[in-house]
């Protein structure tokens, strides 16, 4: 089989391809991927170049791609590197000889170089680069880097220090990660170095946890100002329906900022000493929030509680944020006749409560809530509060 055409192949006949063919054709298959990822990177790059490089091309890039943010945030960094830094890497794409990941690569550990040492360090790598793996890669750059700029080690720590963050990234079936991204290496040293004294300690003392798991929980314990006992007090927003919460059926929650999570755990996270409970009042047809209780433990907020808890999250398509950290937001300034009411007021992380602002990004809230975003290239997206369960006959029983 002409490997050449491997993207072209029937099911039928890579079912017949020898193991050696097979090996052919998905080193040929990734080759003409690398290829059009060189193809993307360069338009990318060329979207950046006609909007002056504004930060709000990686939000179009990750409505338009369908990807997270810091996907987009990478892909457009990478292209603005290979369309004027890289120029040698982006040839190698052209060949098929480097994938768009081992691009990225590059395009990191040069970030902090000047455009003349960039353009070296992208000779150097030229014929070192072929049949690498991205941690290879990596290595390969970053060395060269430093051999290049010796004098900007100093410079180069600073850069990666002051690029550190935090972040939360949702799994599934009820867990999550948290992660200190580019610390200071002592004190992420000497953070460790704690979190593990501290879990042995406990292991020593009888606990049947294993030491993953212990190091895990006295790390959340310490996070949330406790001495890594067995259990601290937060706030999180959950959305579980009445019937649910009697055990009455299998339902899955929902966690503001996470996701749906089995019925079971939503029941135990429920029924916790500390937790309040609300009554919220939904359109059995859509699910959608008509009021929020006032009965609790402590009063109400008003207005701005009732459209976080409608929201759950920054009303953005495609950002997670949960509505608690987020902006209020009128979707029609107030100074242009925007209303202070539900009916014109939405949740906005700050980045996208900025975004909402440059040139031509227009956000439209319709009567039923649902928010349409028109990109400056004339794209739209929509977004509506999620419903609290799915439409339901009028008689069943309502969600309390």
């Amino acid at each position: 089989m002409d490997t050449d055409r491997a993207f072209l192949a029937s099911r039928k006949e890579i079912a017949s391809l020898t193991d050696e063919e097979c090996v052919a054709v998905a080193q040929a298959a990734s080759a003409d991927i690398a290829r059009l990822e060189a193809v993307r990177f360069r338009a990318i790059a060329q979207l950046s170049r006609h909007r002056g490089g504004v930060s709000s091309v990686v939000q179009e890039v990750a409505f338009a791609l369908s990807v997270v943010d810091g996907h987009a945030a990478v892909l457009v960094s990478t292209a603005e590197a290979l369309a004027t830094r890289l120029p040698r890497t982006l040839g190698l794409m052209d060949q098929g000889l480097v994938s768009g990941a081992g691009a990225a690569k590059v395009a990191a550990a040069t970030g902090w170089l000047s455009q003349e040492n960039a353009l070296e360090v992208d000779a150097l790598l030229e014929d070192r680069l072929e049949e690498r793996n991205t941690e290879q890669i990596r290595k390969a750059a970053s060395h060269a880097a430093n051999t290049v700029d010796r004098e900007g080690a100093a410079r180069r720590t600073k850069h990666f220090r002051e690029g550190r963050r935090l972040r939360l990234r949702q799994g599934e079936s009820g867990v999550a990660s948290i992660e200190v991204e580019d610390g200071p290496v002592e004190k992420v040293a000497a953070a460790y170095t704690r979190i593990d004294r501290e879990a042995r300690a406990l292991r020593a003392g009888g606990e049947t946890r294993t030491l993953d798991q212990l190091r895990a929980d006295v790390a959340l314990d310490l996070l949330l100002g406790g001495q890594g006992g067995p259990g601290e007090r937060s706030e999180v927003f959950l959305y579980m329906d009445l019937n649910t919460y009697l055990g009455l059926n299998e339902d899955p929650a929902e966690l503001a900022g996470h996701g749906h999570i089995p019925a079971s755990l939503a029941r135990e996270i429920a029924s916790g000493p500390d937790t309040v409970l609300r009554r919220i009042i939904t359109d059995p047809l859509s699910g959608q929030v008509l009021d929020l209780g006032r009965e609790r433990y402590r009063p109400t907020a008003g207005l701005g509680e009732f459209v976080r808890v409608r929201d759950r999250e920054c009303r953005r398509p495609g950002c997670h944020r949960v509505a608690q950290a987020c902006d209020l937001d009128h979707s029609v300034p107030w100074q242009f006749g925007g209303h202070t009411s539900a009916d014109d007021l939405v949740d906005l992380c700050r980045r996208d409560h900025r975004l909402k602002d440059e040139p031509g990004w227009i956000y439209t809230l319709a009567p039923d809530g649902t928010l349409t975003v028109t990109t400056p290239t004339g794209q739209t997206y929509d977004s509506s509060p999620p419903p609290l369960h799915e439409p339901r006959l009028t008689d069943e029983p309502p969600p309390f």
